[in-house]
């Protein structure tokens, strides 16, 4: 009679080496491809995602899209929770999102029950070699992508390997034995994801044990509903200090998952019935069909519960108010894992300097030619104010520049870089000229002419309409806008001629300290001119974003080299 096989000839050591390895290599292999796809395909997906949530049916189409693309529902409601806090979702759509997301994440589940583990390392060998020749960034990434696949085949293909001598094992069979009961199987599962931190390993490794003969269906089930509740766990760590709308996505994982698989669990032997029908005498395909099936069903209940759910998460969540003062709205490092994302985010606080600075243009020459020392100081605010965020937003890029980015996001990361100078700029010209002419009015009683101040107002009405259209190109991406300031020169220089033309002639008004009145009020017109170089400035770096869009003076300047 032949004997069990003890625990010298199971070889503990290799046993756990090679699991150990080949989960390490899975796991490392799922983040490296990740990654990989985030950024060479990231900015497609932003792009579908924001197409595709009309409402809940086709946002949740969106999320089992974009989540079987790149293989990571944590992305997914990366940009989910981006898409809310914008404005762009709703919370209910971003639910109907998230709800795809699971369904798309057992993808990997049904590539694992192929087992095609002896491409693991073609794989890595043609991804490396895509690394090591790719003449573009882009190649290079879909080289890892290529890689990343290969490293989870290959870690597939040592767990397979080592963990064969198992099923002649009493202590493993004893082990396996007591899982028999669905909420022990469910426990195990759910700390195990819970310490690996991916229930599609979870999964894999789950397919692999049972593709040995180590484990029943009902068992493999019941393992895949575990690690769909510990998936919960990586969710709600994630969203600890995070947004709030970070905190109400982890909330509707929690809700999702855990409700579903008590839903579930006392169905287990049916669910296992009908995969046994669906694919007869491949369990591991079994389990992967189970793990869909789950999933599927989920969405097909919970998606006509997306308003209660909304609901629920508000108020176990609500969205906090803004503390006072100023402050970064946007700039949340968790941004930074989707750098589209990220620099979507920084337009958005680009915007809100924008309007500092468009508050302080409106009032600057009210201020200049009769205001108080209290108007002073409250402009002096602004322009701190305008500072503080143009200092948050320098920093948060300089974090973004150190992260992988493809076309065209280096462009447009300098772009808003450039802006984001500019806007500051423009406050220290107000700061620097307008405050300290203004001071030096109210210290020598200067009086400014009515008919002086008649010239002026056309004047500066132009400048602040030109910086108008700069908070709209900024806000709303408009490129018209974004040109009509960028060719503004024009209209802000002929009423700037006019207004000097009457200075020039009442300068030899007989009126007290004529001379120091002349010079505040022709630094006032020159100084809304370099406001408005900067306005036009501003103006062709967002043009830049679009190569086709070209302004007046770029015209000019092109007919005149010809």
């Amino acid at each position: 009679m032949p004997e069990t096989p003890s625990v010298a000839t199971i070889e503990i050591g290799a046993l756990i080496t090679g699991l150990g390895g080949g989960l390490a290599l899975f796991l490392y292999g799922m983040r490296q491809m990740t990654e990989a796809l985030k950024t060479v395909a990231g900015n497609r997906m932003k792009n579908l995602l924001g197409r595709l949530t009309a409402n809940r049916f086709s946002a949740a189409l969106a999320g089992t899209v974009i989540t079987a693309i790149i293989q990571s529902s944590s992305v997914t409601t990366v940009l989910v929770v981006g898409f809310v806090s914008a404005g762009l979702l709703t919370l209910n759509q971003s639910i109907g999102v998230i709800l795809g997301a699971h369904l798309g994440t057992t993808i990997t589940a049904q590539i694992i029950a192929f087992q095609i583990y002896r491409y693991g390392l073609l794989l890595i060998a043609i991804g490396f070699l895509m690394d090591l020749v790719g003449r573009n960034e882009k190649i290079k990434h879909w080289g890892m992508v290529l890689l990343g696949l290969g490293l989870i085949f290959f870690g597939m293909e040592l767990m397979s390997g080592v963990t064969s001598p198992l099923r002649e094992w009493a202590p493993f069979a004893h082990a396996v034995g007591s899982l028999q009961h669905p909420l022990a199987a469910v426990g195990v599962g759910l700390l195990f994801t819970a310490v690996i931190q991916s229930s599609s390993a979870t999964t894999g490794v789950v397919i692999v044990l049972a593709a040995q003969g180590l484990l029943s269906l009902e068992t493999g089930i019941a393992l895949a509903f575990g690690a769909n509740i510990g998936t919960c766990v990586t969710a709600i760590i994630a969203a600890i200090g995070r947004p709030r709308e970070a905190v109400q996505a982890a909330l509707i994982h929690v809700l999702f998952n855990t409700t579903g698989v008590l839903l579930w669990l006392p169905w287990i032997g049916y669910l296992a019935a009908l995969v046994r029908t669906l694919s007869p005498g491949d369990l591991p395909r079994q389990i992967a069909n189970a793990h869909t099936l789950f999933n599927l069903g989920n969405l097909c209940l919970f998606i006509w519960l997306t308003a209660p759910m909304a609901r629920l998460v508000q108020a176990v969540a609500p969205l906090k108010l803004q503390a006072p003062g100023i402050r970064a709205l946007y700039l949340d490092q968790f941004y930074l894992e989707q750098p589209s994302l990220a620099l979507d985010q920084v337009r958005r606080e680009l915007t809100r300097v924008a309007m500092l600075a468009r508050e302080m243009l409106r009032r600057v020459l009210q201020v200049t030619i009769e205001g108080s020392d209290r108007d002073i100081a409250d402009l002096e605010k602004l322009d701190r104010d305008l500072d503080s965020l143009q200092g948050e937003i320098i920093t948060y890029l300089a974090s973004l520049s150190q992260r992988q980015l493809i076309d065209p996001q280096p462009g447009l990361l300098s772009r808003y870089l450039s802006i984001a100078n500019y806007l500051e700029n423009l406050g220290d010209v107000i700061r620097s000229n307008f405050m300290e002419n203004a001071r030096k009015r109210l210290s020598r009683q200067v009086s400014v002419s009515a008919s002086t101040r008649k010239v002026l107002g056309p004047l500066h009405q132009e400048v602040c309409r030109a910086f108008d259209s700069i908070v709209t190109a900024l806000e709303q991406a408009d490129l018209i806008a974004a040109r009509d300031a960028a060719d503004s020169k024009t209209a802000v220089g002929a009423l700037a001629d006019r207004a000097s033309s009457h200075l020039a002639k009442r300068l030899a008004a007989g009126e007290p300290n004529r001379l120091l009145t002349f010079h505040l009020e022709t630094d006032t017109v020159e100084n809304l001119k370099r406001l408005n170089t900067l306005t036009r400035r501003i103006g062709r770096v967002l043009l830049e974003i679009d190569p086709n869009a070209q302004t007046t003076e770029s015209r000019e300047t092109s007919d005149s080299a010809s």
